[in-house]
């Protein structure tokens, strides 16, 4: 299980994620937003790339910044970097090692590079690989070390219809092996289709977390995404109109007046 307590990643002029609390055990979770969310910050900060500035998040009950969960987990980033005058195997047994493996596997590179549908490719540098094979050689490269549980961000991106429909049945069979797959989209068709649960992001902040057929209730899933994030941006208004006129009768409240009958106000030094 993966458990976000009271998340918050914060720059100097906005805060990419919020009070994120969330507790995860889904075989395939969405995290689902638009650009900006902050679906990859909170994905980064899971992996070790980033840390939080307050919060925590823990795997199995043990904080994920341990050194034991680096062979746990699985990441593919949204724009995976390559070394381009390797092949694919190459780069493959080059990020087996960054784990201690790598000790001559190549039946395992192999099988990955199958799995993903670029084998043919397997001993072509990476330069002459298209968008989509490398999105593919970045899916296998996220399970070169076994691990557990996977982060994918955007690992759709940039496939073909078929690239699509194979990735997402590699997804599927990840799930009956009994992996954890965490899977960040904008793109909600992937969502209804692949994902057990969703989390609903918005501007850092958690809007709803739970099964997708509960939350879509018979409508479809774009009709119910834009009606939580609508019910966020009128209720963000209200509270702002609020705080603004609160603060407008505290001023008014607050005047002074000296006994020319003026208002006076306080200097503070």
């Amino acid at each position: 299980m993966v458990e976000f307590s009271h998340l918050t990643k914060a720059y100097r002029k906005r805060v990419a994620v919020e009070d994120f609390t969330l507790s995860v055990d889904a075989p395939i979770f969405g995290f689902l937003g638009q650009n900006g969310a902050g679906k990859t910050t909170i994905m980064k900060m899971v992996v070790g790339l980033l840390e939080p500035t307050s919060g925590t998040i823990t795997i199995d009950g043990a904080l994920s910044m341990h050194p034991i969960f680096k062979k746990k987990l699985g990441y593919m980033p949204e724009t995976p970097y390559f070394y381009e005058k390797m092949t694919g195997m190459e780069f493959l047994r080059f990020c087996d090692e960054l784990f201690g493996n790598g000790n001559g596997a190549t039946a395992h590179y192999e099988e990955l590079l199958k799995r993903v549908g670029i084998y043919g490719a397997r001993d072509y540098q990476i330069r002459t690989y298209s968008k989509g094979m490398r999105q593919r050689l970045g899916f296998a490269q996220a399970l070169v070390n076994d691990p557990e549980y996977l982060f994918l961000d955007e690992p759709l991106d940039g496939l073909d219809p078929i690239g699509r429909r194979e990735m997402k049945e590699v997804m599927r069979e990840l799930r009956q092996e009994g992996r954890k797959v965490f899977l960040n989209t904008h793109i909600l068709a992937d969502v209804e289709e692949i994902c057990d649960e969703v989390g609903i992001i918005h501007e850092g902040r958690l809007l709803y977390a739970g099964s997708v057929k509960k939350f879509c209730d018979g409508k479809p899933l774009e009709e119910r995404f834009m009606e939580i994030v609508d019910a966020h941006e009128r209720n963000r208004v209200q509270a702002r109109s609020a705080h603004k006129g609160h603060r407008e009768e505290r001023a008014e409240g607050g005047e002074e007046r000296g006994a020319n009958g003026k208002p006076h106000h306080h200097v503070h030094a």
